[in-house]
């Protein structure tokens, strides 16, 4: 069955193009949230999957509805001690190669196998029981049961088994005497060890430290332990012979389905993890629809994941947005007061697109969302001396290529640009850039200090930040669609620290 896979609806085929080092992952913390989610599965290199955000809706669907089975608990602790068991069995090879001793490494090479053949059988035995509806997992566990049920594996499980079997039937007795150890088959000697412990067990007070030391995997055997060894295979030649032509023809004993497998389950494990804890604290995870050509989005009680993340359970209550443009609408104008979260409102809708695309479940209770061909985004950044120019050329610069390379399907979210010029100059070079983006027609985000810039035509909408209505001078990072308010939030402010107008003439009057 070629091309299975949980991650890819058509396999190897269908991996999209990295994105790693494009201006959307930083300017949109995009990285941030990545590097949060794999911290802890370095084993695994999940990094490409994360970095690939998928081009059909399709695909999306695929991974969502993986996700929704590993949302079953039970499944999801089975899939993980599977995966255990896989990390064991590499420990367990990793060992082996670091290992001197023929017998030794050998010995940790079946238990390799060991391992392996039950991580895979319990597996294959787990998923017969689920009533799984994912494609992905679907054509998984056929692969998988037919797997088990192949000549192959049978061989290597039954084959573990009888070598072991009789490895652990090998008896051998030592005979030491000063710096000579000879070593013989054991021929019934009568076993000294209990008689000798009741004969000094009359001399025991009290229990005293112990000062034995755990052997470690790592030690493995010292010189004379593996002479040892090596005199004990002359003696039983056939059982450890047998062994070593196991090793031999075997080295390849994992199946790639099975690996790839495994390393793909972490890309779902991984993320379910990172957001389990932030649904503890009352946030919302949904699935988003995917629009393809149509561009009315919504999404409802979205909220910035990055700083969600960095917050924690002991951070402050997240503020929850929503958003949507209906019909002709294509420009959110995003404006309100500094430190108002104008910023963090724009990343989280590049956040929750880009999550999307992933076929990740995304911050928020329900969302609609668009899928883009790429993600373009303009955010402040400190001025480069080798660059040889000044803010407003790189802002120039900068957004003139955006333009050139953005299509219908393209996301452009702009931050606070052409803000180094004058007031005039930034609201007329704001306006040709506004005019161009919906020229193109695409979908986009706008934010601004400029007012006039809101509501140029039926194709923007105004979105603005909020204040406390009993005190204008607190921020509630709550944004609603609505003109922003002006001066108007000037004067509540001046009004409360009795800087208007009337006031200070009053006081100078006094």
């Amino acid at each position: 069955m070629p091309g299975i896979s949980i991650l890819f609806k058509n396999g190897e085929e269908g991996k999209a193009t990295l994105q790693k080092n494009q201006d959307h992952v930083s300017d949109l913390n995009l990285d941030q949230i990545i590097d949060e989610v794999i911290s802890g599965y370095g084993d695994y290199d999940l990094e490409p999957f994360f970095y690939a955000p998928l081009k059909s809706s399709e695909d999306i669907k695929y991974r969502q509805a993986v996700f929704k089975d590993l949302e079953d608990d039970d499944l999801l602790k089975q899939i993980k001690s599977f995966a255990q068991k896989m990390t064991d069995k590499r420990r367990f090879l990793s060992l082996k190669d670091r290992l001197k001793c023929k017998q030794n490494k050998e010995g940790w090479f079946l238990h390799a196998v060991e391992t392996y053949c039950e991580a895979v059988a319990d597996l294959a035995q787990n998923l017969s029981e689920k009533a799984l509806s994912s494609e992905g997992l679907i054509s998984f566990r056929d692969y998988l049961l037919s797997y088990v049920d192949s000549d192959y594996f049978n061989y290597l499980r039954k084959e573990t088994a009888t070598i072991k079997e009789q490895l652990s039937e090998v008896k051998y007795c030592l005979h030491i005497k000063g710096t000579r150890i000879s070593v013989q088959k054991y021929e019934g000697e009568t076993d000294y060890s209990a008689e000798l412990e009741n004969t000094f067990l009359r001399f025991r007070h009290a229990d005293v430290e112990s000062y034995l030391s755990n052997f470690t995997e790592d030690a493995g055997m010292n010189h004379v332990e593996a002479q040892i060894s090596d005199f004990v295979a002359r003696l039983y030649p056939e059982i450890f012979n047998k062994l070593a032509e196991f090793c031999e023809h075997n080295n390849d004993f994992v199946d790639e389905k099975v690996a790839a497998f495994d390393r793909e389950v972490q890309f779902y494990i991984a993320y379910l993890d990172h957001i389990s804890s932030l649904k503890r604290t009352g946030l919302n995870f949904c699935y988003p629809g995917i629009s393809v050509e149509a561009k009315e989005i919504y999404s409802c009680d979205g909220f910035d994941l990055a700083l969600a993340g960095k917050l924690g359970l002991k951070g402050p209550e997240i503020i929850c947005n929503d958003f949507y443009l209906t019909g002709d609408e294509r420009i959110i104008v995003v404006a309100g007061p500094n430190q108002g979260g104008k910023t963090t409102f724009a990343r989280s809708f590049g956040q929750l697109h880009y999550l999307a695309a992933l076929g990740c479940p995304v911050p928020g209770r329900e969302a609609q969302l668009f899928l883009f061909d790429r993600i373009f985004t303009h955010f402040e950044r400190e001025e480069e001396i080798k660059d040889l120019r000044g803010k407003l050329e790189d802002d120039l610069a900068r957004v003139s290529q955006i333009m050139s390379e953005a299509t219908p399907q393209s996301i452009v979210i702009l931050n606070e640009i052409f803000n180094s010029t004058t007031l005039m100059d930034e609201v007329f070079l704001s306006k040709k850039v506004l005019e161009k983006m919906l020229k193109v027609d695409l979908i986009g985000i706008f934010v601004t200090f400029v007012d006039e810039l809101a509501g140029i035509n039926r194709k923007t909408v105004s979105m603005a930040s909020s204040t406390d209505p009993d005190d204008p001078s607190l921020k509630t990072f709550k944004f609603e669609r609505r003109p922003p308010e002006g001066l108007a939030h000037a004067i509540s402010i001046a009004e409360k620290y009795g800087l208007t107008y009337e006031r200070i003439k009053e006081r100078m009057s006094q």
